[in-house]
């Protein structure tokens, strides 16, 4: 004890010599009745050997500007207490701040806040001498540190004299334990908060196989232990773990990680770990997976813009939430306007150096807001237990009272108001009751965007919207799993150390299991039955087909018959309209032939529904077939005409004469419609259509439909292709006539749609095996009908009924004297 006493005096004297430095910078210190003591690593001191013992200069370390912003907000609430008049009225706070940025270098600090006039008092005199004096340690209470490894550090010289120690970002396990820190509070929570959200995370969407890095700290390696407790009951397996260090070789260690085919990579470290991880990720082409962060990085505003990041995957966290301090940014702005570092003084410690007079304000205000509302509550929590040792009633406080920092550590465990509409509170471990967690989501725009939230009391609740999720980069939500978990009338095969990865051997079609009689032997079903892959009983075959109640054949249906009104409509209002301009220069009496043509195309659609029989196959096809060709022939006759009339005539007079003599259109169409005609004669009598019985596409199920002869249906198929064909020719060598005899764009329209159509049947066709694929080709039908009758005739309705002055003689006579004026140039 007398070699630890020697020690402590040499270091109080060692302490005094430090103090006796050059300049002042207000920014750390402030005079008051009750001094505040701060600890907030602004530099991230790196780690260099020294022959001796030597204190670090802080201001040479890099800068944290986050930690600068926690530095700021623990002055503005000093300054806000005191300027108070319900808390703590008539009572002057101060505070002695120090950039604590190194865990071996910084200890001057802490012997100066528990020092009494400079010196440390000997922890061996009794206390019944000590109680005598006046004098009390020079801070009632300390704010800090921030990490884990700090507190760890640090701590034991704080909690013998029972100093209240309020951390505002450890988190680690072990300081809940009052055995070994009694005074020591947080107003973060511990690491176990945070690992049960990110599992929480990790179940949320089924995630199975994930890595996890940690930092080689107290903080990573409580983190870890952590996961691996909390996964051990669930079906999360931890197929890779590294801890972070200075010497770790990335490329190394993202091989091995994309050798396991992991996806989701948990980091459970601090910020410039973090920043050098995924700008090596980067620089190493890391892609596709999903980043889960700590509070610690999770709201970090450097990588979210970082060039390239989007190319990593996806980032989700765990972040504090984000909380609105009232008056902090008017504070740094008056702040900033003030010159702090010029000033000078015999009192100041050598890491009491900001060289930070070249922020601005609004680098301040718009840095990483994590952990500020806990150094918020950290001093407010302070101010409120001494608030009431010193008994402050309404404008005044007790003058007589001598605060000890027991007596304010009794107060602050006590702890009970509201702050922020937050319930400022502590249990027994000296944990927080208060605050939730943030999920948040990295965005495409480089923020980090809330997308849920983790309750932690009363009781765990965790909830993520992930319509916000935008993931990298295929927008797909991702999946990692070992092995695809075993559907039922599987077993399992273990491979390997981890639960997650296993074979699965299912049952062949034909057999099933019964895991209650033998898990690991296939039984054949019956001849009368039949059963899927991995079933675990048989059943009958069913035979199914395209019911009239079916949803989709009632729309059908519904749609046939209104179209059939629509036709006989138009068909009234062209009759009516018959000797005008629209009516004439849609085709005069061949509008007819194809209303005629459409309505009979549209019986091929009640046939596509009932059980199929015989005659209901051939008159599923035929009447299309057939009459379709016609009104593809109608319009293939409709624009050579417009075109033989305004360009063919003058150049090829005695072929137009002829055309016109012989009616070379009604011969065009008959010619088409007696070809079809033959062809599906000739087809259907060697092969007709016929039901058929389809097991193929399902083990359990027989499929009933119409089967056609592939060889039987080239000649109608390749007859329809040609006059779409000569279709297109003509429409587009009409492309420049007079817009109410230029039919090419509605026609091309039409015939585009059709085709489209089609494709897009052939490829259900081929790719989709079920029943329904008979309602696509009703679908199809009544589409093809319906693009003819809603984009060629509608709008000739729409001129006759409603726009009746382009509907006649005289309009259309200026329209080709326009055109002959145009091409006469």
């Amino acid at each position: 004890m007398g070699h630890f006493l020697a020690l402590l005096r040499v270091l109080g004297a060692f302490l005094h010599a430090l103090t006796q430095c050059t300049s002042l910078a207000s920014e750390f210190q402030l005079e008051g009745q009750y001094l505040f003591g701060g600890l907030f690593n602004i530099h991230q001191s790196v780690p260099v050997y020294h022959d001796r013992p030597k204190a670090t200069d802080c201001s040479s370390q890099p800068f944290l500007l986050p930690n600068y912003r926690m530095f700021q907000l623990m002055r503005f609430a000093v300054q806000e207490i005191n300027n108070s008049t319900n808390l703590l009225p008539n009572v002057s706070l101060g505070y002695e701040i120090f950039d604590h940025c190194s865990l071996t270098q910084n200890f001057p600090d802490i012997l100066k806040l528990i020092s009494i006039n400079s010196l440390i008092e000997p922890w061996g005199e009794p206390r019944r001498q000590r109680a005598h004096k006046t004098n009390v340690s020079k801070a009632i209470a300390v704010i800090g540190p921030f990490t884990s490894t700090q507190v760890l550090t640090v701590a034991p010289l704080l909690m013998v004299d029972l100093i209240p120690t309020v951390s505002y970002g450890s988190s680690s396990s072990v300081l809940s334990k009052k055995t070994l820190f009694p005074s020591l509070l947080r107003t973060v929570h511990p690491n176990k908060a945070v690992i049960n959200a990110i599992v929480g995370i990790i179940q949320h969407f089924n995630w199975r196989w994930v890595a996890f890095l940690n930092s080689d700290n107290d903080y990573g390696i409580d983190g870890v232990d952590l996961f691996i407790k909390k996964i051990k009951d669930t079906e999360i397996c931890l197929a890779y773990t590294k801890s972070l260090n200075d010497n770790i070789n990335y490329s190394l260690m993202f091989k091995q990680i994309q050798a396991q085919r992991i996806g989701i990579i948990v980091v459970f470290a601090p910020k410039m770990t973090v920043e050098d991880l995924i700008e090596s990720a980067i620089k190493l082409n890391v892609t596709s997976k999903v980043w889960i962060a700590d509070e610690g990085w999770s709201l970090n505003k450097k990588l979210p813009k970082k060039k390239g990041i989007e190319n990593i995957g996806t980032v989700l966290g765990v972040s504090q939430p984000v909380v609105t301090i009232p008056g902090f940014s008017d504070f740094i702005y008056s702040s900033k306007t003030q010159t702090h570092c010029e000033n000078g003084s015999t009192n100041r410690l050598c890491n009491q150096v900001c060289n930070c007079s070249s922020l601005s304000a609004e680098d301040v205000i718009t840095a990483d807001p994590s952990f500020s509302f806990s150094v918020y509550a950290a001093v407010n929590a302070i101010a409120h237990a001494l608030h009431n040792t010193l008994q402050c009633a309404t404008g005044k406080c007790n003058d007589n009272i001598t605060v000890y920092p027991h007596m304010v550590l009794a107060e602050l465990k006590k702890s009970n108001f509201t702050l922020l509409n937050q319930s400022i509170q502590f249990d027994e471990n000296g944990d927080p009751t208060f605050g939730f967690y943030s999920i948040v989501f990295w965005n495409r725009s480089g923020d980090a965007e809330e997308i849920g939230f983790y309750k932690i009391h009363p009781s765990d609740q965790l909830f993520i919207n992930k319509t916000k999720i935008q993931w990298n980069p295929n927008g797909e939500e991702p999946t990692s799993l070992c092995s695809q978990e075993c559907a039922v009338g599987f077993a399992k095969k273990m491979v390997g150390i981890h639960k997650c990865c296993f074979s699965c051997n299912i049952c062949a079609d034909g057999t099933y299991i019964n895991i209650t009689e033998n898990p690991y032997e296939c039984i054949n079903c019956q001849e009368t039955e039949w059963s899927a892959a991995g079933s675990t009983s048989c059943d009958p075959r069913e035979l199914v087909f395209v019911l009239f109640t079916d949803v989709g054949a009632v729309l059908i249906l519904v749609a046939a018959c209104v179209l059939v009104g629509l036709i006989v409509a138009m068909s009234v209002l062209f009759a009516i309209n018959y000797n005008t301009p629209v009516v004439r220069s849609a085709g005069g009496p061949m509008c007819f032939l194809i209303f005629g043509c459409l309505c009979l195309s549209s019986v091929s659609v009640f046939f596509y529904f009932g059980k199929p029989t015989a005659s209901s196959c051939v008159l599923r096809f035929l009447p299309f077939l057939l009459f379709y060709s016609v009104c593809l022939a109608c319009f293939v006759v409709r624009s050579f005409q417009i075109v033989s009339i305004f360009k063919m005539a003058a150049k090829f007079p005695k072929l137009h004469s002829v055309w016109m003599k012989y009616h070379g259109q009604w011969l065009f169409i008959t010619l088409a419609f007696v070809t079809q005609a033959l062809l599906l004669l000739v087809g259907y009598t060697l092969a007709p259509p016929n039901p058929h019985d389809e097991t193929l596409w399902f083990p359990d199920k027989t499929v009933r439909l119409c089967e056609i002869n592939i060889k039987a249906s080239v000649g109608p198929a390749v007859l329809l292709v040609s006059l779409c064909f000569l279709c297109f020719v003509f429409s587009y060598m009409g492309k420049d006539l007079p817009k109410n005899y230029n039919e090419a764009k509605a026609i091309t329209f039409c015939l585009l749609l059709l085709i489209l159509t089609w494709i897009i049947f052939s490829t259900g066709y081929l790719l989709y095996k079920s029943k329904d694929i008979q309602t696509l080709n009703a679908l199809a039908v009544l589409s093809s009908l319906y693009s003819f009758l809603l984009f060629y005739f509608l709008p000739k309705c729409y001129i006759i009924i409603f726009q009746s002055h382009r509907n006649t003689q005289e309009y259309f006579q200026g329209l080709i004297q326009n055109y002959t004026k145009t091409i006469s140039k």
